[in-house]
């Protein structure tokens, strides 16, 4: 009897660990038998594409959630980087990608340094800073869509559009962004002062841990990646608006976290699982729109799932 409960514990923790692969291979076979060519190579693009901004956002938004914060600002600081890159293209276009990666980075060291050193909470910083740098952008272009044009206009919008060997571009800051953060958390130093944190920052700074700079490290990076995401996302409409750009993608990203297993309460981060996640997050939009379902189900559906992923690790924390 005792082997029997044993075998279907042990087999309900394998279903949990590995349930957002379930779920993503569950969603990849709904969409083979109701989605019209899914396993085109149109799609294929469409999905490197459009998950570039969930995926840059997301690495950015594993590592603050494994400190036991939150970053709510990623979208806005999307929106000020489109808006700053547009604005200096005529003086480059690697000049006006690192200005916008300076600025977002700007932003993180500002919310590192209230939650680090003034101990004020990461949702309090950061939904000040969401409402403030997205004023700054709305400012800066008047609250109007700048279109891009002119000077280096062409050779930014490569960054939207341009492909190697087939395979869109934004493979490139995908690969680099994921394979950068595992190392990080995995095989540094940092990695393991940033999962001490999150899992109990008492202890940590008892052990020496200066949490201080770990936490300003850390949404630094959260904020420079958002900025990459932002200029991908920029030279891809061809277009900066600082009233939608980057509109409700932190809430995208910190689902891709959810869903990918990280504990929403600190401590390990599972990067690839946040991969997954995003896959999950754009599947369920790409199953909507290629059916010609009506988006808000879409909506619904994330829901779902996402309190599903946050009672799966509230269970296994019990």
């Amino acid at each position: 009897m005792s082997n029997t409960v044993r075998t279907k514990a042990d087999t309900v923790a394998t279903l949990k660990k590995y349930s957002a692969v379930i779920l993503l291979l569950v969603f990849l076979v709904i969409n083979a038998v109701i989605t019209p060519n899914f396993f085109s190579m149109g799609t294929v693009r469409n999905i490197i594409i459009q998950s570039c901004t969930i995926i840059l956002t997301g690495m950015g938004m594993t590592m603050v959630i494994s400190t036991g914060g939150i970053d709510i600002s990623v979208g806005a600081v999307m929106a000020l980087a489109g808006i700053v890159t547009v604005k200096l293209l005529p003086y480059g276009v690697l000049t006006a990608c690192i200005a916008a990666i300076f600025v977002g980075a700007l932003s993180g060291a500002i919310a590192g340094f209230m939650v680090g050193k003034l101990r004020v909470q990461a949702m309090v910083v950061t939904l000040a800073l969401m409402i403030g740098v997205r004023g700054v952008a709305q400012i800066l272009n008047d609250a109007k869509i700048i279109y891009i044009s002119g000077d280096n206009a062409d050779s930014f919008k490569m960054l939207g559009s341009a492909s190697l060997g087939g395979i869109p571009i934004q493979i490139i800051p995908i690969v680099l962004a994921v394979a950068i953060v595992w190392f990080v958390l995995e095989k540094t130093i940092l990695g393991r002062h940033i999962q001490a944190v999150g899992d109990n920052p008492s202890s940590a700074q008892l052990a020496g841990i200066n949490s201080t700079r770990t936490l300003m490290i850390v949404y630094i990076s959260s904020a420079v990646l958002a900025a990459i995401a932002g200029i991908f996302a920029t030279a891809k409409i061809g277009a900066a608006d600082g009233n939608s750009l980057g509109l409700l993608s932190e809430l995208d990203a910190i689902a891709a976290v959810a869903v990918g297993g990280t504990c929403m309460s600190g401590g390990r981060a599972k990067i690839f699982g946040t991969v997954i996640g995003a896959l999950i997050m754009l599947l369920i939009t790409i199953t909507v729109n290629m059916n010609n379902i009506t988006y808000e189900y879409a909506q619904v559906l994330k829901a779902f799932i996402i309190i599903f992923a946050v009672y799966i690790q509230r269970d296994k924390a019990a």
